[in-house]
This record gives C-alpha cells, sequence and structure tokens, in this order.
C-alpha cells in the first residue's frame, strides 16, 4: 500500500516496532519500489541533483489503515502542487527563464486549486560562475506576495531539517509526547460557557507587516496569562525567519502546564511538519488552502486523525471555501480577512463567505468557523458573531498591549475567564 513519501532513512538494524505510529514504514518489496519508480520525479529531487548533491535514500513511505484504493485516491507527495509546474519548469535557458514548452503558473493554480506556488517555477534567482555570484531575476523567481516569499523559504527549510531529522528519528520524541488535547472540543466548551465566540489567542512576537510587535516577549508568561483570561486554546507561532517563533516556545508552553490546547501556527508546506509538530506536543496545526491542493488537505486530515490532532483549514476568499466544503472530515475553518494580493484587511469577508448556500452547508457539517485578522473590538466580535463565527484567533490586538490577558476583556467587552462564571 503506497502513499505518501515523507522522509529518509538508511537501514537501521534493530529499529522497534513502530506501536502507536505503525502506519510509518520502508517500503520493502519490489511491488512498492516499482509503483514508486512510477511516479513522476518531484521537483525536489530534481533542485537536489542540478545542485550536484546526491540522491535520498530509500523513503519511508506514511501509510494509513485504508484500503489500497482510498489511499490512492489522496496519496501525494507533499510537494504534489508544486510538482505539477515545476517538474515542467525545471530545465530553463542560460538566463533562468524557462524553456519553451513550460507550464504557465496560473494554469497550475488552475488544475490543483492553489494561489500560492510552492517553490521558484525557473529555478533560483541566485546563479554562480566561478567566484562570482549573479541574481537574475524574472516573474518564475520572484515571488508575488509575502505568503508566497514565506513558503518558498519554507520549503528550503523543511527540505533541510528533514536531512537532519529524518522521519524514522521522530519516533522516540513521537512516543514520549505528552498526548494530544481535544482541540476542537475546547472550542465548543467556550462557546457554551460564554455564548461568545472562543478565543485562540495567539503567542506572536513579530510579524512581516509590522516588525517586532512585542519586545519584552516571554512567550510561558503570555500563554499563562491568555489561559487565566478566558483563552480556550492557545496558537503558538513557531517560524523563526518571519516571525520570530520557535519550536522551542511551542514545547516551553506545554511543558509549563499550560492546559489550553494548542495550535502549532507554522507553514505546512509537506506531511513532515505534521508529525514534527505532534513530537512538541501541538494538538493542532494550520493547513492554508492557497497553499496546499485538495489532496494534499486530504490526505492530512488523514495523517492528523491518526495522530489526534484537530487542523485548522484557512481559506480567504470563495474559491477556497467552496474547495473546502468539498473535503470530508473538515472541522474548522479558519477564515482570514487579509487579502493576500494587497495585505488589506477587510472583515466583511467573513460575512460574505458564509453567506447563503456555503452558511447552510456549514451548519449540516457542524464546522466550526473561525475569524482570523482585523478583530480589534467587542464590535468586531460582534459583527463576525452575527455572521456565523464561533470563534475567533487573535494575536496582535493582544500581544502589543501592556497586558495580553488582561486585553482579553478588552476585546469582548466583557470578562470571559473561568473566575467570572463563578
Amino acid at each position: 500500500m503506497e502513499a505518501l513519501a515523507i522522509g529518509s532513512a538508511p537501514p537501521r538494524p534493530g529499529l522497534a516496532a513502530l506501536a502507536r505510529y505503525s502506519h510509518l514504514r520502508r517500503p520493502g518489496t519490489l511491488a512498492a519500489t516499482a509503483t514508486a519508480a512510477k511516479r513522476p520525479l518531484t521537483a525536489a529531487s530534481m533542485d537536489a541533483a542540478a545542485a550536484g548533491g546526491r540522491p535520498s535514500p530509500a523513503p519511508i513511505r506514511c501509510t494509513s489503515a485504508e484500503t489500497d484504493a482510498e489511499v490512492d485516491e489522496v496519496a501525494t507527495s507533499s510537494h504534489a502542487a508544486a510538482d505539477a509546474g515545476a517538474t515542467m519548469n525545471t530545465e530553463q535557458g542560460g538566463n533562468g527563464s524557462p524553456v519553451a514548452g513550460a507550464v504557465d503558473s496560473a494554469e497550475v493554480a488552475g488544475v490543483d486549486g492553489i494561489r500560492i506556488r510552492r517553490r521558484p517555477v525557473t529555478g533560483p534567482a541566485v546563479h554562480y560562475v566561478g567566484p562570482f555570484q549573479f541574481r537574475l531575476e524574472n516573474e518564475g523567481n520572484t515571488p508575488r506576495n509575502i505568503l508566497e516569499k514565506i513558503i518558498w523559504n519554507k520549503d528550503v527549510e523543511v527540505s533541510q531539517m528533514k536531512e537532519r531529522r529524518p522521519l524514522y528519528m521522530l519516533k522516540g520524541p513521537l512516543d514520549a509526547a505528552p498526548p494530544a488535547r481535544d482541540f476542537v472540543g475546547a472550542l465548543k466548551a467556550s462557546y457554551d460557557r460564554t455564548g461568545l465566540p472562543a478565543l485562540i489567542a495567539e503567542v506572536k512576537k513579530a510579524s512581516p507587516s509590522r516588525g517586532v510587535i512585542r519586545e519584552n516577549f516571554d512567550p510561558v508568561q503570555i500563554a499563562q496569562a491568555y489561559e487565566k483570561n478566558g483563552a480556550a486554546c492557545l496558537s503558538v507561532l513557531t517560524d523563526e525567519k518571519y516571525f520570530q517563533g520557535s519550536f522551542n516556545n511551542l514545547e516551553a508552553i506545554r511543558n509549563a502546564g499550560v492546559q489550553c490546547p494548542l495550535l502549532c501556527k507554522e507553514f505546512i508546506v509537506d506531511a513532515w511538519q505534521l508529525y514534527y509538530a505532534r513530537s512538541k506536543g501541538a494538538d493542532a496545526v494550520l493547513l492554508i488552502a492557497a497553499v496546499l491542493p485538495d489532496r494534499d488537505i486530504k490526505y492530512m486530515l488523514k495523517i492528523c486523525k491518526i495522530l489526534g490532532m484537530a487542523a485548522l483549514v484557512e481559506v480567504h476568499d470563495e474559491r477556497e471555501m467552496d474547495r473546502v466544503l468539498g473535503i470530508d472530515g473538515v472541522q474548522l475553518i479558519g477564515i482570514n480577512n487579509r487579502n493576500l494580493e494587497t495585505f488589506e484587511v477587510d472583515i466583511t469577508n467573513t460575512k460574505k463567505l458564509l453567506e447563503g448556500e456555503r452558511g447552510q452547508i456549514i451548519a449540516q457539517k457542524d464546522v466550526i468557523v473561525v475569524g482570523e485578522s482585523g478583530l480589534f473590538t467587542p464590535d468586531d466580535i460582534s459583527f463576525v458573531q452575527n455572521a456565523g463565527v464561533k470563534a475567533v484567533l487573535v494575536g496582535e490586538s493582544l500581544i502589543k498591549q501592556e497586558d495580553p490577558g488582561k486585553a482579553i476583556t478588552g476585546l469582548f467587552g466583557k470578562d470571559i475567564s473561568h473566575a467570572s462564571a463563578t
């Protein structure tokens, strides 16, 4: 049974059977190898070859208990979205531009249903001739917006992390990780208790648009203040380059005794990241529909279920919302009110995406909608709640206050802590 290739490992004699994570295994048959050989080369593999790197050892395969037919329906490389275009665009002329016949990125987006290119479709902008470095920029190797820039960096970063710590090395940390907590259940319980959208409070030091938001940044202290003042769950930024976050922050908060379930706020481009997040104590992860094609989302939802984690699937517009509503197993949909092209924020986007038939489908599926971005006042909270939101993810408007915990009362216009109910 073939599935997603998400890591590589050299032979390791004496490795104990994977009990809790028995869906992780190496392909051990000729049939498995033959099946894998039929698949198109991924852009990541070709990039490595072009760079003069050595090929990766046989990959570990991620399999689940479903039938072969079920797995085949959703199985994909976690780079599938980019592969469709990058496989055809890897060959290029001496000036770094795509050769004739290369697939246009717009066509790739149209086929896979994504808006963000996974990696530069014409290869890197920097080239070397002897000791000299040249930068040749074109549309294919220049990010179109900040999210695409983040994703391109993340794709390289994750490839390097997988080389240093392939999947089989995560078995010990996964076994030692504390049990996953019920992220969805915590949101529902908070909504029932307060009658207001459940709060996912974000632990965030900086952002690409705002720079450093909080100089005096103690992630554990902030998390404890959020929990004390009524947050149902916490979102912890783990991206280092653009948000000055880290997995150390996530781990420190979990180990400090904070009981709120934790969302690993990371830019997921590879299924390996799901296992890594769980090994660090995450109870939920973020999947961005603008980045991931439907088949990746479907497969990653299966992995999250195996690991006991929830998945918050984020959308920005009607097209992404329609895609996600067509995927079975989605429990949480986040509506980001930030325009990916202009980065302007408009909370009426939430109302627009929940009107009419979409709102009816969400109600029928019992999906919890999470409002994201642009929420600063009680009126903002009331607006998105009336639109159909049952939870909100808020970071900047809280973290920039002197006391982020007490700022929750100002955001909701009332004390939503457990103490207020006694």
